[in-house]
């Protein structure tokens, strides 16, 4: 890989540099580039229809309507969860797949959540005055309280969900206004075995062979949603060379970061990310020897840390890599002199950039408590806590934090909350504390004692949160004692605490709720001194810097992604290494050539019988240059037309330093073809009434 990131150097400047780069806003979108690099002309209607087709998992993945019935396309690793929650000791979805061949079949997703993106609107002048002036704290909290109103003001149902967005760090705000959808059910998944064929050694590379898809249904109050804008199947999917769109919801980039923020990626939180990571995929293949009921049930977590980490891996080869981070550093370098002679917009942007260097020195210092006493900031479907803790890695803590902080925080006016308890927030809070789905005492045991004991280990045993937490005793016996004992497993128990409010949490005796409440003071001490010293420091920073990008180098280009929705274009094409061309197309033949009956390796007994049946030159895996993230998992690729002809699931290799930059000659994005999905939910699936959705009053053929 390093020998491909010196390249990215070149490309993580404007995006108008490079043709097929850019993560753009709908709002955004470069339609004239797109006409005069490739002859597609793009309108406004074409955005809107691919617009409302598209769709997001608000745990963390893209996705898309395919049928004017609420019908869903994702990746199969998207709905693991779902699958992990409907499966028990005699049933396991994930492993056997799940085919719903009536409507009465379908089953809810215990915590799944579709968005579907309404109405863009900017709302940067009104932010940024509220805001004009202010410094540290007070910044941060008129950003919380002006943001928090326009949120309020905007969700006018449980039905719709309200964002206010920052883009280019700061430069713009828009708010994004969705349609929530919390009635999401299964209608297919595929085995496990050719979902995710290959297992870690293939994950990020090509050639692949996977069906990494799956299919839900939305449904509106009882009944399969009606929505007249979905994407037209395009059961060949595309050529070579064909131009594609990817729409879809990449989950962040770090391309405009300041290299103060860098430097702590790559010397802090990469590096600790990566230790981290490296300890917990060993502790979880050391529980799965267990049995097959530990391994059945640890087995998504163990695929989410291996994908974690390669990703941070490569991360870290692009950051320590000499001539990528040598033109970062003097890219920043040549835009402080553009400032230095600027004396309208220069002097506030270098003090911004002294501002975050000292903030992220602060954050360095600090780093440990920050991580697991206050927790770690980020989207509600990562463990479903805006602040959840690495300390305490089990589902009941969650429920637990939220019942204590939601005791508190609902007593409080709307605009006074932290920002996962606003009304706004509270339909989907309330969805993952009411979830159905079952919780192991086993596995959630284990998964406790082990973020203890690293809890000890970084903070050390003599920190006074650390002596807090386990007194006297071990990682292990406060682990046991507190799962043993809370009934934070029972869904009444949950409902009455949160309907009986501060003082049901309060007087409750459940050993996790009395955990929760004490340590509850020391996490809001330290994610307050983060937000105002550090949070705040660095947002405020950020926007002067970007209002004076603006000012001096123009306002076009695309934003750093915000797991919000984004248009990317490219065309299909392989690559070349050195001597070695690699084409764009994989075919169901490689597959059953790649099948040594071993795992990861092993294709599912169903694909084996079907053999006779398939066309085996049909196209399965494709690549193209179009450029993507992680989030972007599930996203659509298009046609011109408008019509979806693959289904993204990963990157290449390359595709890793593609946080920081884009390099067009090597990165790819993988999808899965249509021409496979449409060929194999026939022969081997016989799913009929899927396909008769999808194709309404045509055939499938066999095609190539």
């Amino acid at each position: 890989m390093r020998k491909t990131i010196a390249l990215l150097a070149l490309c993580s400047a404007a995006a108008s540099a490079r043709a097929d780069e850019g993560m753009w806003t709908y709002n955004g979108f470069p339609k004239a580039q797109v006409e005069r690099k490739y002859g597609v002309k793009i309108d406004d209607a074409w955005l809107d229809h691919v617009r409302l087709s598209s769709a997001r998992l608000a745990q963390g993945c893209s996705a898309s309507f395919v049928s004017p019935n609420g019908l869903v396309l994702t990746n199969h690793h998207c709905v693991e969860d779902c699958l992990q929650d409907l499966s028990s000791a005699r049933k396991d979805f994930i492993a056997e797949g799940f085919h719903a061949k009536t409507g009465v079949e379908e089953v809810k997703c215990p915590v799944l959540e579709v968005n579907q993106l309404v109405e863009i609107t900017d709302v940067t002048a009104r932010v940024q005055k509220a805001t004009a002036g202010l410094e540290g704290q007070k910044f941060g909290d008129a950003l919380k309280a002006e943001t928090g109103r326009i949120e309020t003001a905007c969700q006018t149902s449980p039905a719709l969900r309200c964002n206010v967005v920052t883009l280019f760090h700061g430069g713009r705000y828009d708010l994004y206004r969705y349609r929530r959808y919390q009635d999401v059910r299964m209608v297919f998944a595929p085995e496990f075995a050719i979902a995710f064929f290959g297992g870690d050694p293939d994950n990020f590379m090509f050639p692949r062979f996977s069906l990494d898809m799956a299919l839900l249904r939305v449904y509106d109050d009882g009944k399969p949603l009606q929505n007249k804008d979905f994407l037209a199947w395009n059961p060949a999917g595309p050529k070579e060379g064909d131009v594609v769109f990817v729409s879809g919801h990449p989950g962040g980039t770090d391309r405009q970061l300041t290299m103060a923020e860098l430097e702590y990626q790559r010397d802090v939180s990469l590096p600790e990310r990566i230790a981290a990571f490296s300890e917990l995929r060993g502790a979880v293949t050391q529980f799965q020897s267990r049995g097959a009921e530990q391994k059945r049930l640890s087995n998504s977590l163990l695929f989410g840390v291996e994908n974690s980490l390669k990703v941070y891996k490569g991360r870290r080869e692009a950051m320590v890599d000499r001539a990528f981070y040598g033109q970062k550093v003097a890219s920043e370098e040549a835009f402080r002199k553009k400032l230095a002679a600027d004396p309208k917009n220069g002097p506030v942007a270098l003090r911004a950039f002294a501002a975050i260097q000292e903030a992220t020195d602060l954050h360095r210092n600090v780093r440990a408590d920050v991580t697991f006493i206050a927790g770690t900031p980020g989207r509600m479907g990562e463990y479903w806590s805006m602040w959840s803790s690495p300390a305490f890695l089990t589902d009941y803590f969650p429920i637990a934090r939220a019942l204590v902080r939601g005791a508190d925080e609902r007593t409080l006016p709307d605009s006074r909350r932290l920002p996962e308890f606003a009304e706004a927030s509270l339909p989907e809070l309330t969805q993952h504390l009411f979830s159905t789905a079952p919780i192991d005492p086993e596995f959630e045991t284990f998964k406790l004692t082990w973020s203890l004991t690293r809890m000890r280990e970084v903070l050390g045993p003599d920190h006074p949160f650390t002596k807090k937490v386990l007194g006297n005793d071990s990682p292990g016996e406060v682990a046991r004692r507190l799962v043993s004992g809370t009934r934070l497993g029972d869904l009444s128990v949950r409902k009455q605490l949160w309907e009986g409010g501060k003082a049901a949490v309060d007087a409750s005796q459940d050993p996790m709720i009395a955990f929760a409440r004490a340590v509850d003071p020391d996490s809001r001490a330290v994610r307050k001194m983060y937000e105002d010293e550090i949070e705040s420091v660095v947002h405020k920073g950020s926007e002067a810097i970007a209002q004076a990008r603006f000012a001096v180098e123009g306002a076009s280009g695309y934003p750093d992604a915000t797991f919000t929705l984004r248009l990317s274009f490219g065309t299909v094409q392989g690559w070349t290494e050195g001597k070695k061309v690699v084409p764009p197309f994989t075919t169901l033949g490689g597959a059953f050539a790649r099948h040594t009956g071993r795992e990861p390796f092993a294709l599912p007994r169903s694909w084996l019988e079907a053999k006779p049946r398939l066309a085996l030159d049909t196209k399965f895996n494709l690549v193209a240059t179009t450029d993507i993230i992680g989030g972007n998992s599930g996203s659509p690729m298009v046609d011109r037309d408008g019509r979806i002809v693959g289904l993204v699931f990963d990157g290449n290799i390359w595709s890793l330093a593609g946080n920081y930059g884009f390099d067009a000659k090597l990165n790819r994005t993988v999808a899965v073809d249509t021409a496979a999905m449409t060929h194999v939910l026939d022969k081997i699936y016989g799913a009929e009434r899927i396909l008769g959705e999808l194709l309404p009053g045509k055939k499938p053929q066999a095609a190539r």
